[in-house]
């Protein structure tokens, strides 16, 4: 247990060695690490100040396992490690601020289980496909009452249920019930525990445990599909609370009548609330949350190429968590460059390259490689080809580079037109067949194009 300053200055300064030891890129380790500092210890919660807001993402999202399986190490405790810039504190410390020596009396159930302080309303994107879920989460965490209760939110994976359970919770702490008890588990984990509640010889159970429990946030509710004696507690710790006005969201892949291995006596209560669903995403809403994850991290937007953003918002629009890995990997990235760089389609193929799947989105690049190599021909930068514009050259190089994706992917002009902000797959064809007219005459043209393929081939 930590208690002093000088413990937590020697435990940093000791997790900052072996961390680093662990990380060989050491101008990675310089740009995050090296300003950090502890600021308090409260209970088992360990806050770290970063530089910025840039390392706070990272450390995050790349590093928080690392760090805190060092310092579990060093101290011989469960901590858990949050970061914050300084700005997001009201002062700098002056002592580290720890609670009286004696921890919380822990949970007999489910110990691990925890909010994320990060995933709140503020930084849910909202957009047409998902409105309504946040609505009716937005109403359930603000209001009090029994109204929508159950709330059940339902979608594809990786679309933002799980934000909306944690900025559930997070608001009715903030704004309505600081003492509440809030409880986030996954059915998984109320599987695991029902069997060590089975196995084990205790007096307190879990049906006691849940009668203190004020919210209960429960994801991906179909992993209790015929677990027969598992869906009996749990039909008594849902009922229980419903019946006593307390809070129950549950999230799933699918509606509730389209869930399997289900009683119909759980399915025909999770419907008696509301259900709502969240809609697979359009470009446009992947390109505001890229925006917004961007801006978030304190990366300025300027310095990311507009065509990175709409090609990342294309290839990731099914799966919300890999559109944030890619722009995690983007971050990480940029680190490298110097201060007056841009991200570049260049940068963005090598940032995706280690993701899962990313080899296969790198190949699917060849679309943007004609983009670029056209443009840099004709010395324009690729979202002029991508843009409105109609003036001459702008014009011409535009058409060179529909005809070339068109002759060496062979893909649909309508994907053609996308690639170049969405264009009729008539004015597609329009201009290729302009530039198979004009190569049948202009030798400048022909060379043009022989050169281009010569550079694509490269």
């Amino acid at each position: 247990m930590v208690t002093s300053i000088s413990e937590s200055t020697r435990l940093w300064e000791k997790a900052l060695k072996k961390i680093q030891e662990k990380i060989d890129d050491k101008k990675a380790f310089d740009s995050w690490f090296e300003k950090s500092y502890i600021y308090e210890v409260r209970g088992n919660i360990i806050s770290v100040v970063v530089d910025n807001k840039v390392a706070k993402t990272l450390l995050s999202n790349q590093y928080s396992k690392l760090i805190q399986s060092v310092v579990n190490d060093l101290t011989d405790d469960e901590y858990i490690i949050k970061f914050y810039t300084e700005d997001e504190l009201e002062s700098k410390p002056t002592s580290i601020k720890v609670k009286a020596t004696e921890k919380e009396e822990d949970s007999e159930y489910f110990k691990d289980a925890k909010l994320h302080s990060n995933l709140t309303f503020d930084n849910f994107v909202v957009g047409d496909f998902n409105k309504e879920a946040h609505k009716a989460a937005l109403y359930v965490a603000k209001n009090g009452g029994t109204l929508f209760n159950p709330l059940f939110i339902y979608s594809h994976s990786g679309l933002g249920k799980t934000h909306l359970l944690h900025a559930i919770g997070n608001e009715i702490l903030a704004s309505r019930m600081p003492n509440a008890k809030i409880l986030y588990i996954t059915a998984n984990d109320f599987v695991e525990e029902y069997i060590r509640f089975v196995k084990a010889e205790k007096t307190d159970t879990m049906k006691d445990f849940f009668k203190g429990v004020d919210v209960l946030l429960i994801d991906d509710i179909q992993f209790l599909a015929d677990k027969v004696k598992t869906e009996e507690m749990f039909f008594y710790v849902y009922q229980d609370m419903i019946n006593k006005g307390r809070r129950v969201i549950i999230t799933s892949d699918k509606q509730p009548n389209s869930l399997k291995g289900l009683e119909d006596r759980l399915i025909t209560r999770f419907t008696q609330g509301l259900t709502v669903k969240i809609n697979d995403p359009n470009r446009d809403a992947c390109v505001a949350i890229l925006k917004k994850k961007i801006t978030e991290s304190g990366l300025d937007i300027n310095k990311v190429d507009e065509n990175v953003i709409y090609f990342l918002a294309d290839k990731f629009s099914k799966d919300i968590r890999e559109l944030e890995g890619a722009v995690n990997k983007l971050l990480f990235n940029a680190l490298s460059l110097d201060e007056n760089d841009t991200i570049t389609m260049d940068v963005a193929i090598k940032a995706i390259g280690s993701l899962k799947g990313g080899k296969a989105v790198a190949d699917q690049l060849s679309e943007q490689k004609i983009i670029n190599t056209v443009a840099e021909y004709y010395n324009l930068t690729p979202s002029m080809l991508t843009s409105k514009t109609r003036t001459g050259q702008i014009a011409l190089a535009r058409h060179i580079a529909m005809y070339l994706i068109r002759k060496h992917l062979d893909v649909p002009l309508k994907k053609i037109g996308d690639a170049f902000g969405g264009k009729d797959h008539t004015t597609v064809m329009s201009g290729i067949e302009k530039v198979e007219k004009e190569l049948k005459t202009d030798e400048q043209l022909r060379k043009a194009i022989e050169e281009l393929e010569q550079r694509l081939s490269k």
